[in-house]
């Protein structure tokens, strides 16, 4: 019997780890889980609510165009005197300073001398590399940054990148919608929310690798005013 009891004992098949890797499988999501919903967090920490004046007064000012009641604020902050000389980043191709007129009607001697409009960026990359040529050929050492709360911190983290040399100052646009319902009560700004907490985490990752002088993304040379545009002709949505 002894014996049968040591053969029963060998062809035993050992204790597959399966315990133990099915508990590291779910620490490491949890683990991941945990680390978006911090970072979400961290994101929804940087919006503002309301819209708050700029801290001060600044060379230029460019707003990237994309969502409602951007540009109509950024006109009225050149008309404040904020800013000596605004950019419109990221108009499309077919649109002309005639056609922002005529939404701006109030703002039309603004328009024709102290607005620049640029067609060629599609992405808040290209806004963020069009807005430094911009700037340097101007000799501005400050910008005002207007567009959405929701995308200042990829803005800042795109434009403070590619012109670490000038300071930004943002002035973020909150919209009707926001304002009147809490983010977490609608699914498509749930939706929104997520999507562009996804977009500025990959943009800080791009960011930091190239910093260590990993550019997996290299991005094209700025290219002189009135050039053709690097990319198909498409309006940016940011």
């Amino acid at each position: 019997m002894s014996l049968q009891s040591d053969n029963h004992a060998t062809n035993a098949p050992p204790a597959a780890p399966r315990g133990w890797l099915r508990a590291i499988v779910v620490t490491a999501l949890a683990m991941v889980f945990i680390g978006v919903a911090v970072g979400f967090v961290g994101f929804l920490s940087q919006l503002h609510g309301i819209e708050v004046a700029p801290a001060g007064r600044a060379d230029g000012i460019v707003v990237l165009t994309g969502g409602s009641s951007r540009v109509s604020d950024a006109m009225e902050l050149l008309a404040g005197g904020y800013g000596t000389r605004l950019l419109i980043s990221g108009v499309h191709p077919t649109n002309a300073a005639s056609d922002i007129s005529r939404s701006l009607p109030d703002n039309q001697q603004f328009l024709s001398c102290c607005v620049d409009l640029d067609h060629s960026a599609v992405n808040t990359r290209s806004n963020a590399a069009e807005t430094r040529r911009w700037a340097r050929e101007r000799g501005f050492r400050s910008l005002i940054v207007v567009t959405s709360n929701y995308h200042m911190p990829r803005a800042i983290v795109e434009l403070s990148h590619a012109m670490p040399d000038i300071r930004l100052i943002p002035f973020a646009v909150v919209g009707e919608k926001w304002r009147d319902e809490p983010w977490w009560t609608s699914g498509a700004t749930l939706r929104l929310l997520l999507s562009e907490y996804v977009k500025y985490v990959a943009a800080e990752v791009r960011v930091r690798l190239d910093d260590l002088g990993l550019d997996l993304t290299p991005e094209l040379a700025d290219h002189p005013a009135g050039s053709p545009p690097p990319s198909p002709a498409t309006a940016q949505a940011n």
